[in-house]
Order: structure tokens, then C-alpha cells, then sequence
């Protein structure tokens, strides 16, 4: 089947993602320095949450550069995905309207957990499907990055309960790790633009 139905189908959700956030963005109540004070946690929060769906759209996009097609177990992997990023805006909501209480801050990191487990298990998908032979498991090989972002963010999950300060400090060193695209993808895109030369 031809992928771009799927691409074009991403996109929207991602787009209306990022738009129901920004709308849960209050003005301040007063046109002060407290005003700025009070509105700053669900602003950060928003602002983390703008990353996050930004890295997967981007990891998305190049993702799907090296698929060569698609079936239903690679659609029902990528509505899965989508379910979760559907979720961040409600709960960067909550944490923000919390001011990053244990339990919504805790809810958050899973919710991001969950993004993480369920683009990885995309990845695993379009693999299963395609082969080991094909371009994906080449470019991600054992795919470490991948492996090792899932126990971290369930740690994130955990530390939420003792300290929301800390949790939001992991997860904000894990979308520093994850921001800039694969770098294997870009490599071997870059191979497969010089071949074609």
C-alpha cells in the first residue's frame, strides 16, 4: 500500500495536537510580574510539550522516508502512536494546572512513556514486515537509543512521585537526546541520494 495516505493522515493529527495546546495557554490574570509567575509552569509545560510532539513529527517524517510500503499492522502501529501523542495535551494540561503535583506530573511521564514505547514499537512493526534485511533495520541496527529511552522514562514516571522537579529535568534531558533526527536515517538517505547521482 502507498505510505503517503498515512503521512498526510500523521500530519493531521499531529497539527490538531499542538493546536488543542496552544488553546489550553491562559493569559495571565494580571498584567504584572506575578501574573508572568503564576502562568509560567503552563507555559514551560507547554513548551516541552511543543518539543515533544515536534521530535516525533520530525522522527515520524524521516521514519517513513526509508519505508517502502505499508500494510494493517504497520496502520493499527501507527494509530497507536498517534493515540498517545493525541493524550499530551491533556496531560500537560493537568500537570500545569496542578502546579506539577505528584500525581499529574506522574501521569505525564507516562504519557510519554507510552509515546517512546509505542514509536518503538512502530519501528518494530515496519521491521517485522519488511525484513532485517531491509533499509530500516539497517540504518537502526540495535537501535540503543531506542532501548534505553523506555527504562528512562519510566524512571521519570517513578522520581514524579518524590520530586516533579526532578522527573520534569528527565524528560527534559530526554528531548534534548531525541531532537535532533536519527542520525542513521539522514546517513543513509544521504547514501541513497549520492547513489542516485
Amino acid at each position: 500500500m502507498n505510505k503517503g495516505r498515512l503521512e498526510s493522515f500523521s500530519d493531521g493529527v499531529i497539527s490538531v495536537s499542538l493546536t488543542l495546546m496552544l488553546y489550553q495557554i491562559q493569559l495571565p490574570a494580571e498584567f504584572t510580574w506575578n501574573g508572568l509567575r503564576v502562568e509560567a509552569p503552563h507555559f514551560l509545560g507547554y513548551v516541552l510539550s511543543f518539543i515533544y510532539v515536534g521530535i516525533y513529527w520530525n522522527n515520524h517524517h524521516h521514519l517513513f522516508q526509508v519505508v517502502s510500503g505499508i500494510n494493517g499492522k504497520i496502520m493499527w502501529a501507527n494509530l497507536n502512536l498517534l493515540f498517545w501523542l493525541t493524550m499530551i495535551p491533556i496531560a500537560t494540561t493537568w500537570a500545569g494546572k496542578s502546579d506539577l503535583l505528584a500525581l499529574p506530573t506522574a501521569l505525564y511521564a507516562l504519557v510519554l512513556f507510552m509515546c517512546a514505547a509505542s514509536y518503538w514499537a512502530l519501528g518494530r512493526t515496519i521491521i517485522a514486515e519488511e525484513g532485517n534485511g531491509s533499509a530500516l533495520a539497517r540504518t537502526l541496527g540495535r537501535d540503543l537509543k531506542g532501548k534505553l529511552s523506555l527504562p528512562v522514562y519510566a524512571l521519570a514516571v517513578g522520581v514524579s512521585f518524590c520530586s516533579s522537579i526532578a522527573a520534569f529535568a528527565i524528560l527534559t534531558a530526554m528531548a534534548a537526546l531525541w531532537f535532533f533526527p536519527d542520525a542513521r536515517i539522514e546517513r543513509y538517505l544521504r547514501e541513497q541520494a549520492d547513489e542516485r547521482q
